[in-house]
């Protein structure tokens, strides 16, 4: 009825005079999902893992305390022994019995889900599933469990494999994530809240969304619950092109927002999984940050693009190679860095002690470095760093609202910096850009400054009607502010 109303007003309007030549969006049924059903759901599976607990007996431990506690009380207010119990010097101690040893206890410590990815039993899942656990009981949809083995975890990528004793079972299809589409119809299989089988549905809301480290995640809108983690994302072809893994929540249940791993990424982890039971990845050693819009612009960026090197570890893959604090990463082996995040991801995909080849903008001016990858350690810590002394040199910049010092050679090795003046005093201009006493000030205008004097000879070549970049070290990080000078 509806339909037929529309119908009529558009003749109405047509008949009034001619209308605009515009394209009919097209219709599409909604989707059925039922054979998705029955072809996916079989790969499925549900896991429960188990941990065994330290425990005592409850009735065994009260009784003994209780005969023991009451002798206490008996032998201190009345001064004698509990009526029946041993006395005399010679009387034995009386020994607690054995059965408030502690014993260990089976229980039950999580509910997730996975998918069978060969036919002779490895199964993916994440990383968070199985964690901790003493013992993997994997239910197929036949209701068959299995002790399973877990092969491999990895918790950057929350991806994990285990893998039970089977033969001739159904593996899922993987699909191409490079051809799925935001509004994409989807489709998840899991255990929520421990219901096995339970398909929920919806729409790809975004995609690249990043809210990890080595990841970037499919945002959909498929309800997802806790006993989800682990289950396949499915497209309309009936492949899988994630795992569920996240969700979005201030109550801790599912409201509107979920995240799953790709696919491809997620194979890539339990390939190496599967190898060595761990992954492998490259690394720099650096500590990056974003790039805004101010600093591409006086940098000479077209846009807002590539990671800013904030910090070079000492006898690092990126320092041994001659990367600086100040450079900004463009590209890595010719892939275009658009944002920070990406590098550590493309960086982290390089086998470790093979060459890379990393272009950067210094100082204006692209330049390309190889650099041998070394591997990536979760647990490397940044050394601390002792404060510096004020050197006695000093000099005001009051357009800039600088006071700076030159740095002593001392002061430079603790700092671990080559270049560089500290800053004394930041005020007006230089406040309100964001540097504070303590920094040091390591280029001025892309120019690298040894002391206060070259800081002197760059500054009176500046036009001080427009504003200018100062590369600043902070600690262990360095970083760009844009300085308006003051009239």
């Amino acid at each position: 009825m509806v339909a037929l109303c529309l119908a009529c007003l558009g003749a109405t309007s047509m008949a009034a005079g001619p209308q605009p030549n515009t394209t009919a969006p097209v219709v599409r049924a909604l989707p059925d999902f039922t054979d998705l059903v029955e072809l996916v759901g079989p790969s499925v599976v549900n896991i429960r893992t188990i941990e065994k607990v330290l425990a005592r007996s409850p009735a065994a431990n009260g009784q003994a305390d209780g005969e023991e506690e009451m002798q206490e009380l008996f032998k201190k207010f009345f001064g004698m022994p509990f009526p029946g119990a041993p006395s005399g010097p010679n009387a034995p101690r009386q020994q607690r019995p054995n059965r408030s040893a502690p014993q260990e206890e089976e229980q039950p410590k999580g509910v997730g889900s996975g998918f069978i990815l060969s036919a002779d039993g490895l199964i993916m899942t994440n990383a968070h599933v199985v964690e901790g656990a003493d013992q993997v009981v994997v239910t197929l949809p036949d209701k068959r469990e299995f002790r399973a083995k877990i092969i491999g975890t990895d918790r950057r990528t929350d991806v994990a494999v285990v893998k039970i004793e089977a033969a001739g079972l159904p593996a899922v299809r993987i699909g191409d994530v490079s051809r799925l589409k935001v509004g994409e119809w989807v489709m998840a299989i899991g255990s929520p809240f421990g219901f096995e089988n339970t398909v929920t549905a919806g729409i790809v809301s975004a995609k690249q969304r990043d809210t990890g480290e080595f990841v970037s995640f499919i945002q959909t809108d498929v309800a997802i619950n806790p006993g989800n983690s682990g289950g396949p994302l499915i497209n309309m072809r009936g492949e899988v092109i994630g795992i569920n893994s996240q969700i979005y929540s201030r109550s801790g249940g599912f409201m509107g927002i979920s995240f799953a791993i790709p696919i491809d990424e997620a194979v890539r982890v339990s390939d190496q999984l599967r190898v060595s039971g761990r992954v492998q990845r490259g690394r720099l050693g650096i500590q990056i940050g974003a790039v805004s819009k101010e600093l591409a612009e006086s940098m000479g960026l077209a846009k807002a693009m590539g990671a800013l090197v904030q910090n070079v570890e000492a006898n690092s893959p990126a320092e041994k190679a001659g990367l600086e604090a100040g450079d900004i990463i463009t590209k890595v082996d010719g892939k275009v860095v658009e944002k920070s995040i990406d590098l550590p991801r493309f960086v982290g995909g390089i086998k470790p002690g093979s060459k890379a080849t990393v272009t950067v903008l210094r100082r204006g001016v692209n330049k390309d470095i190889a650099v041998m990858v070394g591997e990536f350690e979760s647990d490397k810590k940044m050394a601390s760093q002792a404060p510096a002394e004020k050197a006695p040199a000093q000099s005001t910049f009051s357009a800039l609202g600088l006071s700076l010092s030159d740095l002593t050679e001392g002061m430079k090795r603790e700092l671990k910096v080559r270049i560089g003046v500290r800053v004394d005093q930041a005020t007006d201009a230089a406040a309100r850009a964001g540097l504070k006493e303590g920094d040091i000030v390591l280029q001025l205008a892309n120019v690298e400054i040894q002391s206060v004097k070259d800081f002197e000879t760059t500054f009176a070549r500046l036009d001080k009607s427009k504003a200018t970049t100062v590369l600043f070290k902070r600690g262990e990080w360095a970083q760009y502010a844009i300085i308006r000078p003051s009239k």
